[in-house]
């Protein structure tokens, strides 16, 4: 697979050195030659340049690539990246970093991006996921900013305990895909029990994420999660 990550901070050459591990080619943009020499990255091909440049994403031959990855501290830098790589080089798949929450919101698809990474709220979930039994934690938002990657651990005082998967009304448009149990991942089947300490994931549309909360936490006295409104234009990219 052919993989074009635009900027090299740590980020950057941390995804590259994964992917690098794993067989992939790898291109990194970076306007900065020195970062080149201190990335300690073998085997990775580098263009220095402005990603935001089409003259740049041409000479890397964006085109060909399988995936581009916009993941320099800049969000505007990162919203331009995936949007010339969708729109103008038809690229099939593009990953764009989030730096500021705030601006979680612009990263869908119309910028261009499929998967938007916000590293602050992914830090914040997984911190979430490790303690929080009983509510439902937002891992991930995917495809386009339409759907998201959602975990619930059961706690002991669940409805949802002894019953089989089946036997759960589950909401329309959230899906069951896998069931963590004793550091084992399960693929679900509607026979299943559910069992106290069961980690559920699910991959479910925004909208719906609020149903599934009321369905896996009734009684508790949580209040669904509160989305944040549109930010205006005059906002964009503050802070």
């Amino acid at each position: 697979m052919k993989v074009i990550i635009a900027g090299a901070g740590s980020v950057g050459s941390s995804i590259a050195r994964e992917l690098l591990a794993h067989r992939h080619d790898v291109l990194l943009i970076d306007p900065k030659p020195e970062v080149i020499g201190r990335s300690g990255l073998r085997g990775a091909k580098w263009l220095v340049g402005d990603a935001c440049e089409i003259s740049t994403l041409k000479e890397a031959r964006v085109d060909d690539a399988d995936v581009v990855v916009a993941a320099t501290g800049d969000d505007k830098v990162n919203l331009v990246v995936s949007l010339l790589a969708k729109t103008e080089f038809g690229v099939g798949r593009t990953v764009g970093r989030v730096n500021n929450p705030k601006n979680d919101w612009m990263f869908d698809g119309s910028w261009g991006v499929d998967v938007a990474v916000n590293t602050p709220r992914l830090m914040t979930a997984l911190v979430e996921e490790a303690v929080e039994i009983g509510d439902v934690v937002r891992l991930l938002t995917l495809q386009t900013g339409v759907a998201s990657l959602v975990e619930f651990t059961v706690p002991a005082n669940s409805d949802l305990i002894g019953r089989t998967v089946g036997q759960v009304e589950w909401p329309t448009d959230a899906a069951l895909v896998a069931i963590l149990r004793d550091q084992s991942p399960i693929t679900p089947s509607i026979d299943d029990v559910i069992d106290h300490r069961d980690e559920l994931f699910f991959v479910t549309t925004i909208a719906a994420e609020d149903a599934l909360r009321g369905l896996l936490s009734p009684g508790n006295g949580e209040e669904a999660e509160e989305l944040p409104a549109e930010e205006s234009e005059d906002d964009l990219f503050d802070g």
